[in-house]
Parts: C-alpha cells; sequence; structure tokens
C-alpha cells in the first residue's frame, strides 16, 4: 500500500466487469489497500489472467472470483447467492460493468440488452447483496455512470427502444438511470449506514469506447484518460475517509459534481425504481416457472 492511501484490511469489495478496462484498475487499486477484492465477471479465463495479474502486482493480495454473465438476471441473482454463502458482509460494491451495442439486441430475458446490463443487472445486484451491505455497514456502493446520462430523457413508454432505438441513445439511457437509481438508492438507505454515490469516470481509452466509430476514435484518442487514471474516481468513493457516511452524490474527478437537471426529478426516480422492481421480478418470475416445467 502507498504512502497515505487509505487501509481497506478486513474489507470485503465486490467489483464488477473487473477484468478489464478502470473496473480492472479498480479491482488492482483496493488489493493494494489489502482489501479482500470478489471480482464478479462472466469470463473465467480472462478472471484467471486478472487475478494472477493483481496477485503478481500485489503479493499477497486477496482475490476472489464469482463468474456471472450480467446479460442474465438469473445469473446475477445467482451471483448474489454466492457471495452470500463466501461472506458474512460486503463493505463495498462498485458497479462498474456495462455495455454497448451499435445495434438492439435482446437478452436472454427479452430486454433490450443495454438497459439490462447497465441498469438491470446492477439494480438487482445491489437488491440482492443488501443483506451484506446492512452487515458490513458502515458501507459504500458505488455506481458507474457517465456524462452520456445528460443525453437523452428515460422514456417510460419505450424503456426497452421498441420504437426507435440508437446505441449511444440507449447507452445514455441507461447511464441516466445509473444516476436516478443511485439517488433514489441513497434515500431509502437514508440512516442504515449503507451509503451510494455514482460517477463520471472521464473519457477513458478502453475497449468499449473503441466502439464508437473508428475515425472519431483515431481523434480523441490523444487525449484519453488511462484506465487506471479513469478508475481514480470509483476508488475514491470507495476508499476515501473524505466521504465516509456521504450519500446520494456525482463525482467527476474525486468531487462533487452536478448531474444534469432531469436526474433530480424525485418522481421520476421513484416511477424508475418501481419499474426496475417489476422488470427484474417478472424476469425472475418467468425464469423459475421455465425451472419447473423443465423438471
Amino acid at each position: 500500500m502507498s504512502a497515505g492511501a487509505a487501509s481497506m484490511d478486513g474489507k470485503v469489495c465486490v467489483v464488477t466487469g473487473a477484468t478489464a478496462g478502470i473496473g480492472k484498475e479498480t479491482a488492482l487499486a483496493l488489493a493494494r489497500m489489502g482489501a479482500t477484492v470478489v471480482i464478479v465477471a462472466r469470463d473465467a479465463a480472462k478472471s484467471a489472467r486478472t487475478v494472477d495479474e493483481i496477485e503478481q502486482a500485489v503479493p499477497g493480495a486477496k482475490v476472489d472470483v464469482v463468474l456471472a454473465d450480467f446479460a442474465s438476471l438469473a445469473a446475477v441473482r445467482a451471483a448474489a447467492e454466492e457471495i452470500g454463502k463466501r461472506y458474512r458482509a460486503v463493505h463495498v460494491l462498485v458497479n462498474n460493468a456495462g455495455t454497448a451495442n451499435k445495434l438492439r439486441t435482446l437478452t436472454v430475458d427479452g430486454y433490450e440488452q443495454i438497459f439490462a446490463v447497465n441498469h438491470l443487472a446492477p439494480f438487482l445486484f445491489t437488491r440482492e447483496l443488501m443483506p451484506l451491505l446492512r452487515a458490513g455497514a458502515p458501507s459504500r456502493i458505488v455506481n458507474v455512470a457517465s456524462v452520456a446520462e445528460r443525453n437523452n430523457p428515460i422514456d417510460f413508454d419505450d424503456l426497452q427502444s421498441e420504437k426507435s432505438y440508437g446505441g449511444f441513445r440507449a447507452y445514455g439511457k441507461s447511464k441516466l438511470a445509473n444516476v436516478m437509481f443511485t439517488y433514489e438508492l441513497a434515500a431509502r438507505l437514508a440512516g442504515t449506514g449503507v451509503t451510494a454515490n455514482c460517477l463520471h469516470p472521464g473519457a477513458v481509452a478502453t475497449d468499449m469506447l473503441k466502439k464508437i466509430p473508428w475515425l472519431l476514435y483515431a481523434l480523441i484518442s490523444p487525449f484519453l484518460l488511462t484506465p487506471a487514471q479513469g478508475a481514480a474516481t470509483q476508488v475514491f468513493l470507495a476508499s476515501s475517509p473524505q466521504v465516509e457516511g456521504v450519500s446520494g452524490g456525482y463525482y467527476v474527478k474525486s468531487t462533487a459534481a452536478r448531474s444534469s437537471p432531469r436526474s433530480y426529478d424525485v418522481s421520476a426516480r421513484t416511477r424508475l425504481w418501481e419499474v426496475s422492481e417489476s422488470l427484474v421480478d417478472a424476469a425472475l418470475s418467468s425464469n423459475s416457472a421455465d425451472n419447473i416445467q423443465t423438471t
């Protein structure tokens, strides 16, 4: 652990999407601080390589892996259950996993993939891990959003982008959902010792950003942050004593900032919460029914 860094000894930190980019750098940084880091990812081979790299960089690092494809809500719930079998408490949850698609794609649950992976999956994962987060209080939830949340409103009449789809619009909508979810979560967790904050990591040179048109990527690439630089704000929110007990914030460059005006719409964020609960419960119920019919 570097001089001046916060100590995370004895803390269990769950990081989703931690096999590449800013998720991987976040896991590495928390391991350096002494945390037990639980990597949640879908690829077993990439997860194993990530564990090896962290252990080489941090001798004696405590790193665990739980496999889950966040395009399946049943897999999300199973991952939370597995963590519950291994740990009595979780002290930090970093909801970092995300996706972007040019073409409209559906998950196994029949939901538009960007909205499902970027919003519904962390919504469910957080809900399922809440008993462990409460047991670990004071504990922290860190949701990775994006400045893209400013681009598009959430159309409750077309959450699945069936009427109109654009990859960038769908991504922006999912990131707005991340911010609104954070604010509603913080309000509901007031007084529990569990905090919730979100952030914009900056424009980072990651594989996800490479999905934009190649010419645009070539033009902006000299100005992009490295994954380590991009991870700085979520590491700050996960570990810094400066934000102990602080909840319901949006951060840029480790500094509190204002998100889009529409993200502060209390009625909309409450509606989003209720709709999200309905969607995840419907998918899980359908999955359970399918299992019963096939046994």
